[in-house]
Protein backbone atom coordinates (compact mmCIF):
# COMPACT_ATOMS: atom_id res chain seq x y z
CA UNK A 1 0.00 0.00 0.00
CA UNK A 2 2.65 2.49 0.80
CA UNK A 3 4.66 2.09 -2.16
CA UNK A 4 1.09 2.17 -4.56
CA UNK A 5 0.35 5.54 -2.75
CA UNK A 6 3.44 6.92 -3.58
CA UNK A 7 3.16 5.81 -6.78
CA UNK A 8 -0.16 7.40 -7.65
CA UNK A 9 1.10 11.30 -5.92
CA UNK A 10 3.94 11.27 -8.07
CA UNK A 11 2.25 13.03 -11.08
CA UNK A 12 1.09 15.53 -8.55
CA UNK A 13 4.69 16.04 -7.25
CA UNK A 14 5.92 16.04 -10.57
CA UNK A 15 3.65 18.80 -11.86
CA UNK A 16 4.31 20.97 -8.30
CA UNK A 17 7.72 20.79 -9.77
CA UNK A 18 6.98 22.11 -12.81
CA UNK A 19 4.60 24.88 -11.68
CA UNK A 20 7.55 24.98 -9.25
CA UNK A 21 10.28 25.76 -11.53
CA UNK A 22 8.52 28.37 -13.54
CA UNK A 23 7.69 30.48 -10.31
CA UNK A 24 11.18 30.47 -9.62
CA UNK A 25 12.70 31.28 -12.38
CA UNK A 26 9.80 34.71 -12.91
CA UNK A 27 10.42 35.51 -9.59
CA UNK A 28 14.62 34.61 -9.43
CA UNK A 29 14.25 33.17 -6.16
CA UNK A 30 15.42 29.60 -5.74
CA UNK A 31 17.27 27.21 -8.21
CA UNK A 32 16.12 24.08 -10.02
CA UNK A 33 19.49 22.66 -11.94
CA UNK A 34 18.08 19.73 -13.71
CA UNK A 35 21.37 17.40 -12.57
CA UNK A 36 20.28 18.11 -8.85
CA UNK A 37 17.05 17.52 -9.65
CA UNK A 38 17.07 14.28 -11.55
CA UNK A 39 19.71 13.03 -8.86
CA UNK A 40 17.21 14.11 -6.12
CA UNK A 41 14.02 12.12 -7.70
CA UNK A 42 16.03 9.10 -8.77
CA UNK A 43 17.10 8.82 -4.74
CA UNK A 44 13.06 8.96 -3.96
CA UNK A 45 12.78 6.10 -6.89
CA UNK A 46 15.23 3.63 -5.57
CA UNK A 47 13.90 4.27 -1.92
CA UNK A 48 10.74 3.57 -2.34
CA UNK A 49 11.56 0.60 -5.39
CA UNK A 50 13.97 -0.71 -1.94
CA UNK A 51 11.16 0.02 0.20
CA UNK A 52 8.88 -2.88 -1.72
CA UNK A 53 11.17 -5.54 -0.27
CA UNK A 54 12.50 -4.02 3.08
CA UNK A 55 8.94 -2.72 4.44
CA UNK A 56 8.07 -6.51 4.27
CA UNK A 57 10.57 -6.62 7.57
CA UNK A 58 10.27 -3.40 9.12
CA UNK A 59 6.74 -3.10 8.78
CA UNK A 60 6.40 -6.88 9.84
CA UNK A 61 8.58 -6.19 13.33
CA UNK A 62 5.69 -3.78 13.91
CA UNK A 63 2.84 -6.46 13.54
CA UNK A 64 4.89 -8.84 15.31
CA UNK A 65 5.23 -6.63 18.46
CA UNK A 66 1.92 -5.64 18.10
CA UNK A 67 0.32 -9.06 18.01
CA UNK A 68 2.85 -10.57 20.46
CA UNK A 69 3.39 -7.34 23.08
CA UNK A 70 0.66 -4.85 22.65
CA UNK A 71 -0.82 -3.48 26.29
CA UNK A 72 -4.04 -2.46 25.56
CA UNK A 73 -6.32 -3.01 22.22
CA UNK A 74 -7.34 0.08 20.51
CA UNK A 75 -10.46 0.39 18.45
CA UNK A 76 -9.63 1.49 15.05
CA UNK A 77 -13.03 3.20 14.02
CA UNK A 78 -12.23 5.45 16.91
CA UNK A 79 -11.53 9.10 15.66
CA UNK A 80 -9.02 9.85 18.82
CA UNK A 81 -7.39 6.66 17.98
CA UNK A 82 -5.94 8.08 14.52
CA UNK A 83 -5.86 11.92 16.11
CA UNK A 84 -3.56 10.24 19.37
CA UNK A 85 -1.39 8.34 17.01
CA UNK A 86 -0.47 10.71 14.24
CA UNK A 87 0.39 12.96 17.33
CA UNK A 88 2.74 10.04 18.69
CA UNK A 89 4.38 9.10 15.41
CA UNK A 90 5.21 12.44 15.04
CA UNK A 91 6.54 12.99 18.25
CA UNK A 92 9.00 9.95 18.11
CA UNK A 93 9.77 10.73 14.28
CA UNK A 94 11.04 14.18 15.93
CA UNK A 95 13.38 12.05 18.17
CA UNK A 96 14.41 9.08 15.41
CA UNK A 97 15.10 12.84 13.10
CA UNK A 98 17.17 14.83 16.17
CA UNK A 99 19.10 11.41 16.74
CA UNK A 100 19.11 11.21 12.59
CA UNK A 101 21.76 13.76 12.76
CA UNK A 102 23.49 13.37 16.23
CA UNK A 103 24.49 9.51 15.87
CA UNK A 104 26.90 8.60 13.01
CA UNK A 105 25.18 5.35 11.70
CA UNK A 106 21.57 6.95 12.06
CA UNK A 107 23.26 9.70 10.09
CA UNK A 108 24.62 7.67 7.12
CA UNK A 109 21.51 7.47 6.20
CA UNK A 110 19.80 10.58 6.74
CA UNK A 111 22.54 12.18 5.27
CA UNK A 112 21.09 11.25 1.47
CA UNK A 113 18.46 13.61 2.58
CA UNK A 114 20.37 16.94 3.12
CA UNK A 115 23.07 16.20 0.20
CA UNK A 116 21.53 18.48 -2.25
CA UNK A 117 23.10 21.80 -2.67
CA UNK A 118 19.52 23.29 -3.61
CA UNK A 119 16.83 24.00 -2.07
CA UNK A 120 13.21 23.10 -3.61
CA UNK A 121 10.57 20.28 -3.77
CA UNK A 122 12.65 18.14 -5.37
CA UNK A 123 14.62 17.75 -2.63
CA UNK A 124 11.32 16.94 -0.65
CA UNK A 125 11.93 13.07 -2.85
CA UNK A 126 15.87 12.94 -2.13
CA UNK A 127 14.94 10.07 0.22
CA UNK A 128 17.75 7.46 1.78
CA UNK A 129 17.00 3.24 1.08
CA UNK A 130 18.95 2.85 4.20
CA UNK A 131 16.61 4.04 6.81
CA UNK A 132 14.79 0.62 6.78
CA UNK A 133 17.77 -0.80 8.44
CA UNK A 134 17.35 0.86 12.11
CA UNK A 135 14.48 3.25 11.87
CA UNK A 136 11.77 0.95 12.34
CA UNK A 137 12.91 0.66 15.98
CA UNK A 138 11.59 4.42 16.93
CA UNK A 139 8.19 3.28 16.59
CA UNK A 140 7.79 0.12 18.29
CA UNK A 141 6.46 2.20 21.56
CA UNK A 142 3.51 2.88 19.11
CA UNK A 143 2.86 -1.09 18.58
CA UNK A 144 3.24 -2.10 22.59
CA UNK A 145 0.57 1.25 23.08
CA UNK A 146 -1.56 -1.27 20.48
CA UNK A 147 -2.10 1.44 17.57
CA UNK A 148 -3.40 -1.18 14.69
CA UNK A 149 -0.86 -1.79 12.38
CA UNK A 150 -3.23 -0.38 9.64
CA UNK A 151 -3.30 3.15 11.62
CA UNK A 152 0.70 3.54 11.59
CA UNK A 153 0.79 2.88 8.42
CA UNK A 154 -1.73 5.46 7.59
CA UNK A 155 -0.21 7.82 9.70
CA UNK A 156 3.27 7.89 8.83
CA UNK A 157 2.30 7.94 5.55
CA UNK A 158 0.42 11.17 6.16
CA UNK A 159 3.31 12.60 8.29
CA UNK A 160 5.86 12.09 5.09
CA UNK A 161 3.42 13.29 2.08
CA UNK A 162 2.98 16.69 4.98
CA UNK A 163 6.72 17.38 4.53
CA UNK A 164 6.62 17.59 0.02
CA UNK A 165 5.55 21.36 0.45
CA UNK A 166 7.74 22.34 2.87
CA UNK A 167 11.01 21.85 1.00
CA UNK A 168 10.47 25.62 -1.28
CA UNK A 169 12.00 28.71 -1.03
CA UNK A 170 8.89 30.28 -2.80
CA UNK A 171 7.02 30.18 0.54
CA UNK A 172 8.58 32.73 3.02
CA UNK A 173 6.98 33.32 6.66
CA UNK A 174 3.78 31.96 7.40
CA UNK A 175 3.44 34.18 10.91
CA UNK A 176 1.75 32.25 13.34
CA UNK A 177 1.61 29.16 11.69
CA UNK A 178 5.44 29.34 11.62
CA UNK A 179 5.26 29.01 15.85
CA UNK A 180 3.17 25.61 16.05
CA UNK A 181 3.94 23.69 12.70
CA UNK A 182 6.52 22.61 9.98
CA UNK A 183 6.79 25.29 7.74
CA UNK A 184 8.91 26.17 4.54
CA UNK A 185 10.84 28.60 6.92
CA UNK A 186 11.48 26.45 9.47
CA UNK A 187 12.54 23.72 7.15
CA UNK A 188 14.73 25.73 5.34
CA UNK A 189 16.90 26.14 8.42
CA UNK A 190 16.82 22.65 9.50
CA UNK A 191 18.58 22.30 5.57
CA UNK A 192 21.15 24.93 5.89
CA UNK A 193 24.71 24.30 7.16
CA UNK A 194 24.82 28.08 8.42
CA UNK A 195 27.17 27.64 12.30
CA UNK A 196 23.27 29.27 13.66
CA UNK A 197 21.21 27.04 11.86
CA UNK A 198 22.88 23.64 11.97
CA UNK A 199 20.95 20.89 13.54
CA UNK A 200 17.95 22.67 14.07
CA UNK A 201 13.92 22.54 13.74
CA UNK A 202 13.58 18.64 13.39
CA UNK A 203 9.45 18.72 13.21
CA UNK A 204 7.77 17.06 11.00
CA UNK A 205 4.19 18.50 11.16
CA UNK A 206 4.17 20.28 14.50
CA UNK A 207 7.72 22.58 15.26
CA UNK A 208 6.61 22.17 18.57
CA UNK A 209 8.62 19.67 19.78
CA UNK A 210 11.89 21.66 18.71
CA UNK A 211 10.23 24.77 20.97
CA UNK A 212 9.39 22.27 23.68
CA UNK A 213 12.99 20.13 23.53
CA UNK A 214 15.29 23.19 22.94
CA UNK A 215 16.22 22.99 18.82
CA UNK A 216 14.35 25.82 17.50
CA UNK A 217 15.86 28.35 15.50
CA UNK A 218 14.07 30.75 13.56
CA UNK A 219 14.66 31.98 9.93
CA UNK A 220 17.06 35.13 10.24
CA UNK A 221 16.67 37.26 6.85
CA UNK A 222 20.30 38.49 7.59
CA UNK A 223 21.46 35.17 7.73
CA UNK A 224 20.68 33.73 3.90
CA UNK A 225 20.52 29.36 4.53
CA UNK A 226 23.44 27.58 2.48
CA UNK A 227 22.11 24.22 1.87
CA UNK A 228 23.89 20.50 1.43
CA UNK A 229 26.41 19.25 4.10
CA UNK A 230 29.74 19.77 5.51
CA UNK A 231 31.08 16.58 3.83
CA UNK A 232 29.65 17.08 0.20
CA UNK A 233 28.96 14.49 -1.99
CA UNK A 234 29.94 15.59 -5.06
CA UNK A 235 28.55 13.16 -7.23
CA UNK A 236 25.08 12.46 -9.13
CA UNK A 237 25.41 8.98 -8.44
CA UNK A 238 22.27 7.58 -6.81
CA UNK A 239 24.02 4.33 -5.69
CA UNK A 240 26.93 6.53 -4.27
CA UNK A 241 24.98 8.97 -2.48
CA UNK A 242 23.38 6.16 -0.24
CA UNK A 243 26.98 4.47 0.16
CA UNK A 244 29.13 7.54 0.81
CA UNK A 245 28.97 7.93 4.76
CA UNK A 246 28.63 4.19 5.52
CA UNK A 247 32.21 3.69 3.25
CA UNK A 248 33.60 6.49 5.20
CA UNK A 249 32.82 5.51 8.91
CA UNK A 250 34.02 1.77 7.61
CA UNK A 251 37.38 3.37 6.70
CA UNK A 252 37.65 5.44 10.15
CA UNK A 253 36.83 1.87 11.72
CA UNK A 254 39.23 0.05 9.71
CA UNK A 255 42.39 2.82 10.36
CA UNK A 256 41.36 3.18 14.01
CA UNK A 257 44.22 2.02 16.50
CA UNK A 258 41.88 1.22 19.60
CA UNK A 259 38.95 -0.84 19.79
CA UNK A 260 36.74 1.51 21.49
CA UNK A 261 37.58 4.09 18.83
CA UNK A 262 36.39 1.80 15.76
CA UNK A 263 32.93 1.25 17.81
CA UNK A 264 32.71 4.61 18.90
CA UNK A 265 33.02 5.94 15.24
CA UNK A 266 29.56 4.51 14.89
CA UNK A 267 27.48 6.35 17.80
CA UNK A 268 29.34 9.16 17.84
CA UNK A 269 28.55 12.44 16.66
CA UNK A 270 28.17 13.16 13.20
CA UNK A 271 32.16 15.09 12.70
CA UNK A 272 33.84 13.08 15.07
CA UNK A 273 36.94 10.78 13.84
CA UNK A 274 39.39 8.99 15.86
CA UNK A 275 42.63 11.10 16.81
CA UNK A 276 45.16 9.05 15.08
CA UNK A 277 42.75 8.55 11.40
CA UNK A 278 42.26 12.08 11.84
CA UNK A 279 45.99 12.38 11.62
CA UNK A 280 46.70 10.33 8.71
CA UNK A 281 43.35 10.90 6.80
CA UNK A 282 43.08 14.56 7.07
CA UNK A 283 39.59 16.02 5.76
CA UNK A 284 39.03 19.35 4.05
CA UNK A 285 37.93 21.77 6.37
CA UNK A 286 34.40 23.64 6.39
CA UNK A 287 34.10 26.92 5.27
CA UNK A 288 31.60 29.57 3.99
CA UNK A 289 30.69 30.03 0.49
CA UNK A 290 30.34 26.46 -0.41
CA UNK A 291 30.68 26.14 -4.30
CA UNK A 292 28.10 24.08 -5.61
CA UNK A 293 28.83 21.06 -7.52
CA UNK A 294 28.45 21.43 -11.54
CA UNK A 295 30.73 19.23 -13.27
CA UNK A 296 30.61 20.20 -17.08
CA UNK A 297 28.05 18.45 -19.46
CA UNK A 298 27.76 18.35 -22.97
CA UNK A 299 24.11 19.72 -23.70
CA UNK A 300 23.08 16.78 -25.77
CA UNK A 301 24.48 14.37 -23.37
CA UNK A 302 22.21 15.99 -20.66
CA UNK A 303 19.26 15.72 -23.06
CA UNK A 304 20.21 12.10 -22.97
CA UNK A 305 20.64 11.62 -19.15
CA UNK A 306 16.86 13.10 -18.96
CA UNK A 307 15.25 11.21 -21.70
CA UNK A 308 16.70 7.85 -20.08
CA UNK A 309 15.81 8.96 -16.93
CA UNK A 310 11.87 9.46 -17.78
CA UNK A 311 11.83 5.92 -19.63
CA UNK A 312 14.15 3.97 -16.18
CA UNK A 313 10.87 5.63 -14.58
CA UNK A 314 7.89 4.80 -16.52
CA UNK A 315 10.17 0.60 -15.55
CA UNK A 316 10.51 1.85 -12.47
CA UNK A 317 6.21 2.27 -11.97
CA UNK A 318 5.90 -0.91 -13.83
CA UNK A 319 7.81 -2.31 -11.72
CA UNK A 320 5.99 -1.53 -8.09
CA UNK A 321 2.75 -2.72 -10.47
CA UNK A 322 3.86 -5.92 -11.42
CA UNK A 323 6.19 -7.06 -8.17
CA UNK A 324 3.13 -8.36 -6.55
CA UNK A 325 2.38 -10.82 -9.19
CA UNK A 326 6.15 -11.54 -9.49
CA UNK A 327 8.51 -14.31 -7.95
CA UNK A 328 10.87 -13.50 -5.79
CA UNK A 329 14.00 -13.77 -8.27
CA UNK A 330 12.22 -12.24 -10.64
CA UNK A 331 11.44 -8.64 -8.74
CA UNK A 332 15.00 -9.20 -7.30
CA UNK A 333 16.39 -8.86 -10.73
CA UNK A 334 13.61 -6.30 -12.21
CA UNK A 335 14.75 -4.30 -9.26
CA UNK A 336 18.29 -4.67 -9.83
CA UNK A 337 18.20 -3.60 -13.45
CA UNK A 338 16.54 -0.35 -12.64
CA UNK A 339 18.75 0.48 -10.04
CA UNK A 340 21.65 -0.35 -12.40
CA UNK A 341 20.14 2.14 -15.22
CA UNK A 342 19.69 4.85 -12.35
CA UNK A 343 23.21 4.19 -11.64
CA UNK A 344 24.68 4.59 -14.85
CA UNK A 345 22.41 8.03 -15.89
CA UNK A 346 23.85 9.02 -12.54
CA UNK A 347 27.59 8.64 -13.94
CA UNK A 348 26.63 9.82 -17.84
CA UNK A 349 25.37 13.53 -15.99
CA UNK A 350 28.61 13.23 -14.08
CA UNK A 351 30.34 13.31 -17.17
CA UNK A 352 32.56 9.88 -16.99
CA UNK A 353 33.25 8.20 -20.71
CA UNK A 354 33.30 5.02 -18.97
CA UNK A 355 29.75 5.04 -18.14
CA UNK A 356 29.09 6.09 -22.01
CA UNK A 357 30.26 2.56 -22.37
CA UNK A 358 28.32 1.14 -19.26
CA UNK A 359 24.89 2.83 -21.25
CA UNK A 360 25.91 1.37 -24.34
CA UNK A 361 26.27 -1.98 -23.07
CA UNK A 362 22.49 -1.40 -21.63
CA UNK A 363 21.15 -0.57 -24.40
CA UNK A 364 22.28 -3.75 -26.12
CA UNK A 365 21.43 -6.03 -22.98
CA UNK A 366 17.59 -3.90 -23.07
CA UNK A 367 17.85 -4.44 -27.13
CA UNK A 368 18.66 -8.19 -26.98
CA UNK A 369 15.85 -8.77 -24.01
CA UNK A 370 13.34 -7.11 -26.64
CA UNK A 371 14.39 -9.33 -29.47
CA UNK A 372 14.47 -12.27 -26.94
CA UNK A 373 10.88 -11.86 -25.80
CA UNK A 374 9.39 -11.11 -29.35
CA UNK A 375 8.70 -11.02 -32.25
CA UNK A 376 5.68 -8.38 -31.56
CA UNK A 377 5.93 -5.28 -32.76
CA UNK A 378 6.29 -3.82 -29.41
CA UNK A 379 9.27 -5.60 -29.15
CA UNK A 380 10.27 -4.38 -32.88
CA UNK A 381 9.67 -0.98 -31.52
CA UNK A 382 11.84 -1.53 -28.39
CA UNK A 383 14.90 -2.63 -30.36
CA UNK A 384 14.21 0.33 -32.60
CA UNK A 385 14.31 2.56 -30.04
CA UNK A 386 17.10 1.28 -28.49
CA UNK A 387 19.23 1.50 -31.83
CA UNK A 388 18.16 5.13 -32.09
CA UNK A 389 19.20 5.69 -28.56
CA UNK A 390 22.48 4.37 -28.94
CA UNK A 391 22.69 6.55 -32.00
CA UNK A 392 21.98 9.70 -29.64
CA UNK A 393 24.69 8.27 -27.29
CA UNK A 394 27.50 7.73 -29.95
CA UNK A 395 27.08 11.79 -31.18
CA UNK A 396 26.32 13.04 -27.67
CA UNK A 397 29.37 11.12 -25.81
CA UNK A 398 31.88 12.61 -28.94
CA UNK A 399 31.45 16.04 -27.40
CA UNK A 400 33.16 14.81 -23.80
CA UNK A 401 36.64 15.57 -23.22
CA UNK A 402 39.11 11.91 -23.28
CA UNK A 403 40.41 12.11 -19.83
CA UNK A 404 36.87 12.96 -18.77
CA UNK A 405 36.06 10.73 -15.39
CA UNK A 406 37.44 13.01 -12.45
CA UNK A 407 34.75 14.70 -11.10
CA UNK A 408 33.66 12.51 -9.04
CA UNK A 409 34.99 10.65 -6.50
CA UNK A 410 32.74 7.64 -6.20
CA UNK A 411 34.36 3.91 -6.02
CA UNK A 412 31.44 2.49 -7.83
CA UNK A 413 32.66 5.05 -10.90
CA UNK A 414 33.60 3.88 -14.22
CA UNK A 415 35.73 5.71 -16.18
Amino acid sequence: MYEKVLLWATPAFIALMLIECAIARLRHVGEYRLADAVTSVSLGALSTYVGVFARLVSFGVYVLVYRAARLATLDVDAWWVWAGALVAYDFLYYWYHRLGHEVNVLWAAHVVHHQSEDYNLSTALRQTSSSYLLGWIFYLPMALAGVPPQVFLVVSLIDLLYQFWIHTEQIRSLGVFDRIFASPSNHRVHHAVNDIYLDRNYGGILILWDRLFGTFQPERADVPCVYGTRDPLRSWNPLWANLHTYVALWRDAVHAQAWPDKLRVFIARPGWRPADVAARFPKAGFHLPLEKYAPPLPRALGLYCLAQFVVVLGFGSHFLAVEPVLGRPAAIGYFSAVAASLWIIGGLAEGRTGFVRLEALRLALLAALAFVLGPTAAAAAAVAGCLAMAVWLTLAGRALPVAAGASGRSPLAAG
